[in-house]
């Protein structure tokens, strides 16, 4: 019920002294109390009643007034039998922390009050319930006149009052509230739900999961876990790692049974919706299965150019007749994980779709096969118009990069793999017909095992990498780095501790500006004679001459690998 309710029933002869515009809160229960501080017995939305006894001089109020606040309660009523009226400080209390404050008259009993909330709140509980599930039923089915999640999450928040989410294990927006004052879930704290969502998963906690996100807002969260339709069979990508999950703007720890019933049936209504758009993704995933099983058995070009053919227009529906797509082969690896080739097709299906979208639909233009351990995703991009030839796309700023993938999906997914599992991705450049794909895939399984040994849980890198000495660093031995940087920059470092010389500083503005002099000491802010002074004292300490390319070389790989 809401506050504005209290008012409207005459028989409990309540004023209100403060909070007008605060009237539409939601009143979740009732408490009575005269402790100083009550808040160890408050859950938040309730409507607090209270004698007065606690107040024993005007600061007290201030301070009674900021522990119901920040316990999150909906609204104060302060009897008149204990001090004749509500007192002045009390009242600008509240006033101050926006807080809603009723009176209540002497005559009427604070048991009066707490029989008619509690018969309210519970009467609208039980209707709730058996109305909201029916609704959902109606408007999760199949056919026109089934409405999909979003439906379903407005009639949380007309019924219920909770603003809820559908989110990815990315933490990608599947769904939201769509009325014209639905708040909106920032993408940083739809990243630290997911993130939270997948490490109660990986530890087997069950839900829901509850956490304060960096926004300060108490969240619940639902796991939506797939292959609960009924069927007789999972959907091919069941894995806890690729579930979707509600986020309830609220705190579920003090939640009645029937209220977590009713958001656990939610999930599954919105778990059958998620089968079925698995489901209708059987066909891409054939297609990428079959084109993947004639790249590696050696199958004649224009074998793969057919099936390259049938797959265009699947993939991006509206494509002109005859068009060629340019294509982008992404390879996933998921180590430590049994099944890892299906659960990194899953997860590979997911991390695609551009993160700024919402819904599901941008996975439609996504297939992925897998083989063994690996998950191989074949991406179609459409030609744009003002292009004359294959090779003006051939650049670096064209199709899916891996530095992009990574900062979209890294943090939630590496808080749900396990201490021993690692997910490493490798993206290959565009290519522009059957005979290159196969080269495009061999790319991007390189650029894959340059991603493997890089630290980190989640690691991607790109093709642009596998011409550049970025491709060789990771693969020299841990003693054989150690030792070349050593050699090179140790005598500088310790120097650098000694007469805090900078030196170490002053090699990387050298080597990035070529071994320019003027630019250099530009750069630092330094005399040209007080550079040349550094440099030498550096040749000095290591003996190298940094006008030689060999060792301004060796000096930029130390540095590099340091």
């Amino acid at each position: 019920m809401r506050l504005r309710a209290l008012l409207e029933t005459d028989a409990l002869g309540l004023r209100l002294l403060g909070g007008e515009d605060e009237l539409d809160r939601t009143v979740r229960g009732v408490m009575t109390t005269d402790l100083r501080d009550p808040s160890r017995y408050l859950s938040g939305g309730e409507l607090v009643l209270t004698g007065l006894a606690w107040r024993r001089e005007p600061d007290d109020s201030e301070r009674f007034v900021r522990i119901l606040v920040a316990a999150g309660v909906a609204g104060l009523a302060a009897g008149e039998a204990e001090l004749g009226s509500v007192p002045e400080d009390l009242v600008r209390a509240c006033a101050r922390h926006r807080l809603p404050l009723f009176s209540v008259v002497e005559d009427v009993a604070f048991a009066s009050v707490t029989e008619h909330v509690v018969r309210q709140v519970s009467g609208e509980r039980a209707g709730d319930l058996a109305a909201v599930v029916d609704r959902h039923r109606r408007l999760m089915a199949p056919g026109a006149t089934g409405g999909g999640p979003e439906v379903v999450l407005d009639l949380l928040g007309s019924d219920l009052d909770l603003a809820a989410w559908v989110l990815s294990p990315t933490g990608r927006l599947i769904a939201g509230p769509t009325g014209p004052e639905a708040a909106e879930l920032p993408r940083p704290v739809r990243a630290q739900l997911a993130g939270e969502h997948l490490a109660a998963r990986r530890a087997g906690r069950h839900g829901p999961h509850r956490l304060t996100a960096a926004n300060g807002v108490a969240y619940s969260l639902f796991p939506i876990r797939g292959g609960t339709s009924g069927g007789d069979t999972p959907p091919p990508l069941a894995t806890p790692l690729a579930d979707w999950l509600l986020a309830v703007a609220a705190d579920a720890g003090e939640w009645p049974d029937e209220r977590l019933d009713l958001l656990h049936g939610v999930t599954q209504l919105i778990a059958v919706e998620r089968d079925r758009r698995d489901a209708a993704g059987a066909v891409r995933r054939q297609l990428a299965q079959e084109v993947l099983e004639l790249l590696q058995t050696g199958a004649p070009t224009s074998e793969v150019t057919a099936r390259l053919r049938v797959a265009a227009p699947v993939l991006l529906p509206g494509l002109d007749s005859g068009a060629v797509p340019h294509w982008q082969v992404v390879v996933a690896r998921l180590e430590g994980e049994l099944d890892g080739g299906p659960v990194a097709q899953a997860l590979l299906e997911e991390i695609l779709v551009d993160p700024r979208s919402a819904g599901a639909g941008p996975s439609d233009r996504i297939a992925v096969a897998h083989t063994g351990d690996e998950a191989v995703a074949l991406l179609p991009l459409p030609v744009p118009a003002d292009v004359v030839s294959a090779e003006d796309t051939e650049d670096d700023g064209a199709g899916l990069h891996a530095d992009a993938l990574l900062a979209a999906v890294g943090e939630p997914l590496a808080r749900g793999l396990g201490d021993d599992a690692r997910l490493t991705l490798g993206v290959s450049a565009l290519v522009h017909s059957a005979e290159a794909l196969r080269g495009a895939l061999e790319e991007a399984r390189h650029a894959r095992r340059v991603a493997a040994a890089r630290p980190g849980r989640v690691s991607a890198a790109g093709h642009q990498e596998l011409a550049s000495h970025v491709l060789l660093l990771p693969f020299v031995p841990d003693d054989v780095r150690r030792a070349f940087t050593a050699r090179l920059l140790d005598p500088l470092r310790a120097y650098d501790r000694r007469h805090r010389a900078e030196l170490i500083p002053t090699l990387e503005a050298f080597l990035e500006c070529d071994g320019s002099w003027t630019r250099c000491a530009a750069r630092l802010h330094l005399h040209v004679n007080t550079l040349r002074y550094r440099v030498g004292r550096i040749e000095q300490l290591t003996g190298r001459d940094l006008a030689r390319l060999e060792d301004k070389l060796d000096f930029f790989l130390a540095l590099r690998m340091s």
